[in-house]
Parts: structure tokens; C-alpha cells; sequence
């Protein structure tokens, strides 16, 4: 796939508190920058994650997964981009690419896996509210729409 596949969701600059003893952005933080990704191009897609929970979708992280590429320091403004991938009735996968703006460096990449769930927390195991739109984004990506 092609930077063309996802969607600028957000850009954020790194703060002095995101870096660890070495300079760099602590490891952990790009977990959080995925999830500034995926509810950002949520809302920018139409449904923000407010809309899915007062319709009874909670979508808790059941897996991810980041491969570090190269280092995001103190400052830096970072793109995050994002996109829908892999939908099925009790889970969608959202995937991201993180670059430093003023070179477009790849700082990281990465993919988070929802489960699909009610308030109680119980896997949907037929279509939700949200399961055509998911459905909708992710063939939008694949056709390059």
C-alpha cells in the first residue's frame, strides 16, 4: 500500500514530556499517537467515537503491534495517518504511519485490532450500528478512493 491509502488524521509536535533520558520519544507514546490517529480520521470520516459509544459500540484494543523506524525528538511535528483495514462483524483493524513533517521520514508504523463490543462489554456476533460505514471506509482504502 501506498502513503495515498491513508488519511492525514492528525499532526501533532512532539512535548519535551513524551521524550525519554536519550532524547527521543518514550516508546510507549506511539500507542497514544495511534489512538490520536484513529479517533481524529474518525471524526474527519463522519463519526466520531462519541457517536458509536451513545449507540452502544465500544471498540476496546485487543492487539497491536508498532515497528519503530526512526527516532521522533523534542519538537519534531509528526503526521499521523490512518486507515481501515481487515473489518469483520466483531472486530475491524485500524493501521498507521506515522512521519516527522519537515521530511516526511517513516517515524513508525503500526496497526491496532478492536473488538467489537457492546456496553457490556460481549463481542457483537451479527452486524452493529457501525458495520457498513466500517465496512464502507475499508473499501474505500482498498480501491484508493
Amino acid at each position: 500500500m501506498t502513503q495515498k491509502d491513508y488519511t492525514l488524521a492528525a499532526t501533532i509536535r512532539v512535548r519535551y514530556s513524551e521524550t525519554d533520558q536519550m532524547g527521543v520519544v518514550y516508546y510507549a507514546n506511539y500507542l497514544d499517537w495511534f489512538e490520536v490517529a484513529r479517533t481524529e480520521f474518525c471524526r474527519l470520516s463522519g463519526i466520531p467515537y462519541s457517536k458509536w459509544e451513545e449507540d452502544g459500540l465500544i471498540l476496546p484494543v485487543v492487539e497491536t503491534h508498532c515497528r519503530y523506524k526512526h527516532p521522533a525528538r523534542y519538537d519534531d511535528q509528526i503526521q499521523l495517518w490512518c486507515r481501515i483495514t481487515d473489518v469483520k462483524i466483531y472486530s475491524v483493524t485500524f493501521e498507521y504511519r506515522l512521519l516527522r513533517a519537515s521530511d516526511y521520514k517513516l517515524i513508525a508504523e503500526g496497526w491496532t485490532k478492536h473488538g467489537c463490543t457492546n456496553c457490556e462489554g460481549r463481542l457483537y456476533k451479527k452486524e452493529h450500528p457501525f458495520y457498513n460505514w466500517l465496512m464502507s471506509q475499508e473499501q474505500s482504502e482498498q480501491s484508493g478512493e
